[in-house]
């Protein structure tokens, strides 16, 4: 039982941060902002994707649109959060990866739903060595909980899911 609560509780941390980050960015970051953070290698801005990652579906038909990214990732989130709560013996730290998965994916879905796009804000520019797309802290989570499976996948092979 008390696993169960510290998942959900970490799942819900993820989405409160999630949310509440999109909320201040939407509230007092103007749209298409270029704000340095720490010069420019750390930019805030304001924009709204209506697609996935990196705009990746912006220009779906409507139907294929709602199915792909929002109807299946709800049914694989709800599926994921099942098979993590009934799992009787899990290792600690693959349970904080999934916590972070599923957290990252359901306040991502959360702005599907509620608006039809995801507020992005954040990107690091690292001059000609390396530059990311604008994410937001639900893109953190998911990615820091999949690098995280992938680690211990790889470290502990006899890991059980």
């Amino acid at each position: 039982m008390l696993k169960r609560i510290a998942i959900i509780a970490f799942v819900l941390l993820n989405v409160g941060c999630d949310q509440i980050s999109k909320d201040l960015v939407r509230k007092n970051v103007d749209e298409r902002a270029y704000i340095e953070l720490l010069g420019d290698k750390f930019i805030l801005t304001n924009v709204e994707n209506t697609g996935a990652m990196l705009g990746f579906g912006n220009d779906f038909p409507p139907m294929i649109k709602t199915i792909f990214l929002k109807a299946l990732p709800i049914v694989v989130m709800l599926i994921l959060l099942f098979r993590v709560l009934q799992k009787k013996q899990m290792h600690l730290w693959l349970i904080i990866a999934f916590a972070f998965v599923i957290g990252g994916g359901i306040g991502n879905l959360i702005d599907r739903v509620a608006y039809d796009s995801v507020t992005d804000f954040f990107q690091i520019n690292l001059g000609g060595v390396f530059r990311t797309g604008i994410f937001n802290m639900a893109d953190v989570s998911v990615t820091t909980g999949t690098l995280l499976i992938l680690y211990l996948t790889l470290r502990h092979k006899q890991l059980e899911f």
